[in-house]
């Protein structure tokens, strides 16, 4: 009898503990509405037993990409402190990628894209998280949106694996973004290469999580669909997609007509394309700070949006 009532008040216990642990705190700065449809969403996940993974992109969804987007400012910065200093081969080689970059301008391009890995090659992956921190630190420190963090405490609450993705290099973000959100470095996926005897090398593993490449993320290193998927652009309407629960877009262009090459958002804006959809609609504020000079501005490439909340 002393066993079956010690067993019982232990299952109490836990059931107790879970449900404390289970309960949704509002989140400031959001409406109501939004906080109710957030807390009746994850209440409905307390039963669930199998795997609740909620997976959100990066620059403009959980921090601010305004003016410019971390991994050029963070590779700019680098180039203007560091390889211009230098005269050898390897810092020649590096500015001479930057230049393609740059004559290139579509940092949300395919190529841009994978210019970056290559620019970064040849270093350790300690020395690529220093570069992604020590720009963090310098330029983008309370960049992150509460809400958001807020969000995905609760969401750690219950019980979810919060997972970020990002096309930018991998090593890059991973230390800040993990410091930020208190989330395993391992969960922060963004354009891997192969790394030889130490160093990081150009040589690239697909998929690249940018575009359609987020969707084939998931399915290959997260391996399960999730309940919960955010973004910000164009780029992550396939992301977004992959949800079998909620869809959260977080400051929505609201401007630009997307066109045939947009498939389903053809002839929509993005916030007017996933108003149309069901999906939750939040704001976050996003705006230049005055005080922060950046390297990016100097090497004339495109400033984003900005997004007061």
């Amino acid at each position: 009898m002393k066993r079956l009532l010690f067993t019982l008040s232990l299952v109490i216990t836990f059931f107790v503990q879970t449900v404390v642990a289970q309960t949704y705190r509002p989140i400031h700065g959001w409406s109501e509405e939004i906080n109710q449809r957030l807390e009746s969403f994850l209440n409905a996940t307390r039963i669930m037993q199998e795997r609740k993974v909620a997976v959100f992109d990066c620059d403009g969804t959980t921090f601010g990409q305004v003016p410019h987007y971390l991994a050029d400012e963070a590779l700019y910065q680098y180039a203007d402190e560091v390889l211009k200093k230098r005269n050898d081969r390897e810092a020649a080689a590096k500015l001479a990628i930057l230049d393609r970059m740059v004559k290139d301008g579509n940092n949300v391009g395919k190529p841009y894209v994978e210019d970056r890995v290559h620019f970064l090659a040849g270093l350790s992956q300690q020395e690529i998280e220093n570069i992604g921190y020590d720009c963090y630190r310098k330029s983008y420190k309370g960049k992150f949106y509460p809400e958001m963090k807020e969000l995905i405490a609760n969401l750690k609450d219950y019980g979810f694996e919060v997972w970020i993705l990002t096309a930018s290099p991998e090593f890059l973000y991973q230390r800040f973004v993990a410091e930020e959100l208190g989330i395993s470095p391992l969960n922060i996926l963004g354009a891997k290469c192969v790394v030889k005897e130490g160093k990081t090398t150009g040589e690239i593993i697909l998929p690249i999580p940018q575009d359609d490449g987020k969707a084939h993320t998931i399915e290959t290193f997260i391996k399960t669909k999730p309940l919960i998927v955010g973004g910000n652009s164009r780029g992550d309407m396939d992301m977004l997609n992959e949800s079998f629960g909620l869809k959260i877009v977080v400051n929505p262009d609201d401007q630009t007509v997307r066109g045939p090459e947009d498939g389903p958002m053809n002839g929509h804006t993005v916030k007017s394309y996933w108003e149309k959809e069901g999906a939750l609609i939040v704001k976050c504020d996003d705006v230049t700070d005055e005080n922060v000079h950046f390297y990016t501005s100097r090497w004339k490439i495109k400033e984003n949006r900005a997004n007061p909340k």
